[in-house]
């Protein structure tokens, strides 16, 4: 039987040429004009939307990071922001990059934390430091311990128990959510290394006499 004219028998069959690999579309969408793999492009938006990207919760991300640091890295200078790797404490961050020299558009803007949140912080890095000096190679706070602890930076004069309480517990959510505080049990959290990316020592130093001088006042 004789072929139709103009017609392969592969595509009358509803089959076509295969394509090589180094040919196959490189577009994870419509219209992509990216360069990156999939993978490296989701570490990429972590690194930008989150605070901290950190190797203990997200291995996989991590060892993408540690492969593809130098690609990441000038995406991210592209955009006037500079990326800071922690091989030692295992964690990632960025940090907006300011000139005098030059004009530099502001990408990221500024969350600073509250009061509370600033002092469970300093609380926080207090009893690290403590427990790290004592060569303990972590160091956890109970709710009730940390809650009481901070309560005693407030305002004497402040009668509000209640609500300074909550301004307390309301903390520490955030600080979960950031990975400075990890829940191990009901009320009780271990102390992540990122307190000492948060608050450095010269901080930490800086805010504890700010705390003095605040107490002496109210005294």
């Amino acid at each position: 039987m004789s072929e139709p004219d103009g017609i392969d028998v592969g595509e009358a069959a509803g089959f076509i040429d295969p394509v090589s690999m180094e040919e196959d579309p490189a577009e994870l969408f419509a219209g992509d004009a990216g360069t990156l793999d999939a993978e490296v492009r989701r570490v990429l938006v972590q690194l930008l939307r989150r605070k901290f990207l950190l190797a203990e919760k997200n291995p996989a991300h991590w060892r993408t990071l540690l492969e593809n640091q130098q690609i990441i890295e000038s995406r991210m200078h592209d955009l006037f922001v500079r990326l800071v790797v922690d091989h030692d404490r295992g964690v990632a961050y960025k940090q907006q990059v300011r000139s005098v020299e030059m004009d530099v558009p502001i990408l990221l803007k500024d969350d600073p934390y509250n009061r509370a949140e600033t002092l469970v912080l300093v609380h926080l890095r207090t009893v690290f430091q403590r427990e790290r000096g004592t060569g303990e190679t972590s160091a956890r706070v109970d709710i009730e311990e940390l809650e009481q602890t901070v309560l005693t930076y407030f305002d004497p004069h402040d009668h509000n128990l209640a609500r300074r309480q909550q301004e307390v517990r309301n903390a520490v959510p955030r600080l979960v959510t950031e990975g400075l505080l990890a829940e191990e049990s009901a009320g009780r959290y271990r102390i992540t290394p990122l307190v000492e990316v948060v608050l450095s020592t010269e901080k930490l130093a800086e805010l504890d006499q700010w705390l003095r001088d605040q107490n002496e006042v109210t005294a």
